[in-house]
């Protein structure tokens, strides 16, 4: 992707900053920077099964980020660490589950990840559409 495309993307003043950003911590050298082939170039190498692999890809080609390397997810928490009530009381139309799902496809996300509940309900209208990702706690 040319520097101009993602200037458009993110903006220029945004894009300036991240694009200009230099780090003092660590090297460079030991990032692996996203690509269009981040995938084969950095999981492949992993012991991930290949449905793992295709779904990563999947996820790393939709959206208004596919094909970049970048990856930009909608991630939504229905009381999985604290209640929805918490989250959701300001908009109340995102306790319905759809809703989450469309305004993550509306924004070009390259997915969507929230509660096996919340994707499950909408599973057979969405999921050819962006890609699931469901989040689980540590003890399921």
């Amino acid at each position: 992707m040319t520097r101009d495309k993602i200037t458009k993307i993110l903006g220029a003043e945004k894009s300036e900053y991240l694009l200009q950003y230099t780090s003092n911590t660590f090297d460079k050298s030991s990032l692996h920077l996203p690509s269009p082939n981040f995938v084969e170039e950095v999981w492949t190498h992993s012991n991930r099964n290949i449905p793992t692999l295709r779904s990563l890809q999947a996820l790393y080609d939709h959206g208004r980020l596919g094909g970049t390397g970048y990856v930009s997810i909608l991630p939504v928490d229905q009381g999985l660490e604290h209640t929805a009530g918490a989250s959701f009381a300001p908009n109340p139309a995102y306790f319905d589950s759809e809703n989450i799902v469309k305004l993550a496809i509306e924004a070009g996300c390259n997915g969507v990840a929230s509660t096996y509940g919340v994707l499950a309900s909408v599973a057979r209208k969405y999921a050819h559409k962006i890609p699931f990702i469901v989040k689980i706690k540590h003890n399921e």
